[in-house]
C-alpha cells in the first residue's frame, strides 16, 4: 500500500514543525491508546489511504476505478465558462475505499471526508488555456488534489490543539505540560470554557502536583529505517479534580 511511504514523510514534517522537533517515536505503537498521538497517526493514515487510492485511479493503476465520471461537459466560474476535460481526481472513490479498508465501528467515512474535504486539502481546479498567442478564449479544467503535505499541516494544527483528559476514581484529571515545554493552548487553568479545570471539575476545585517524567527527545531518523532518541527529564503539572462531597442523605442512618 502506498499509504505508508506517503504518510511517513508528512508525519515527520508535521512533527518536526512543532516544538518537539523530530520526536517521531511518540507516534510509534500508539494505535490502541486513547491519545492525541493515536488520533494523529490514525488521521494521517486514513488521509494517506484516500490520497493514494485517488491518485492510483487517476493514473490508471487500478482496474476498479478511473477518473471522476461526473466532471464532464460545460461549467462556469467567476472567470467565465470552461469545459471539463483531462482526468479529474475521483476522490469520492478514494473515500469509499478508505471506509471499507479501515473497517471498524469508530472509523467511518466521516474521518476521511473531514480530512480531505477541508478548504484546499480536497481538490483544486487546474485549468489550461487554449487560444491564439496564449489567449484564454477556451479553457479546459480538471480537478487535482493538492500536495499531501497540506493535509499533514492541517492535522498538525489539530494535534496541537487537542486536549488530553483522563478519568480516575476520585474525579477527572488532565495533564498540562509546563510552559517551557509547549506553547499555551486553550486548556489553561484560567479558561472558563469546557476546556478549563473549573468546568471539568464541576466547580469542586482541583489539586495540582508537579511530577517529573522521562520522555524521548532529540530524536533523529536514520536511513533506513530507525529512530534514535535521547532520554530527557521534564516537569509536568498534574491537575486532579477534588472528589465530590458526600450527599447529606449518605450521612443519615
Amino acid at each position: 500500500m502506498l499509504t505508508g511511504p506517503r504518510s511517513l514523510p508528512s508525519c515527520r514534517t508535521a512533527v518536526s514543525a512543532s516544538k518537539r522537533e523530530g520526536d517521531l517515536t511518540l507516534f510509534i505503537g500508539v494505535s490502541y491508546v486513547g491519545s492525541r498521538e493515536a488520533a494523529f497517526v490514525y488521521a494521517i493514515s486514513s488521509a494517506g489511504v484516500v490520497y493514494a487510492i485517488t491518485r492510483a485511479c487517476s493514473q490508471g493503476e487500478l482496474k476498479t476505478c478511473n477518473c471522476d465520471p461526473h466532471k464532464r461537459g460545460r461549467a462556469s466560474d467567476d472567470r467565465g465558462d470552461f469545459d471539463w476535460g483531462g482526468c479529474s481526481d475521483n476522490i469520492n472513490y478514494g473515500i469509499k475505499f478508505a471506509k471499507a479498508f479501515v473497517d471498524a465501528k469508530e472509523r467511518t467515512v466521516k474521518d476521511a471526508r473531514a480530512l480531505m474535504n477541508l478548504h484546499n486539502n480536497r481538490c483544486g481546479r487546474t485549468c489550461k488555456c487554449h487560444g491564439v498567442s496564449g489567449s484564454c478564449t477556451l479553457r479546459t479544467c480538471w480537478l487535482a488534489m493538492s500536495d499531501f503535505r497540506k493535509t499533514g499541516d492541517y492535522l498538525r494544527k489539530k494535534y496541537n490543539g487537542a486536549i488530553e483528559v483522563t478519568m480516575n476514581q476520585d474525579g477527572t484529571g488532565f495533564a498540562e505540560a509546563n510552559q517551557d515545554f509547549r506553547k499555551a493552548t486553550k486548556n489553561d487553568l484560567s479558561s472558563r470554557g469546557t476546556d478549563g479545570c473549573e468546568v471539568m471539575c464541576c466547580g469542586r476545585g482541583y489539586d495540582t502536583t508537579r511530577v517529573k517524567r522521562i520522555t524521548k527527545c532529540e530524536c533523529k531518523f536514520k536511513w533506513c529505517c530507525a529512530v534514535e532518541c535521547k532520554d530527557c527529564e521534564e516537569s509536568v503539572d498534574i491537575h486532579t479534580c477534588k472528589a465530590p462531597k458526600r450527599a447529606e442523605w449518605a450521612d443519615q442512618t
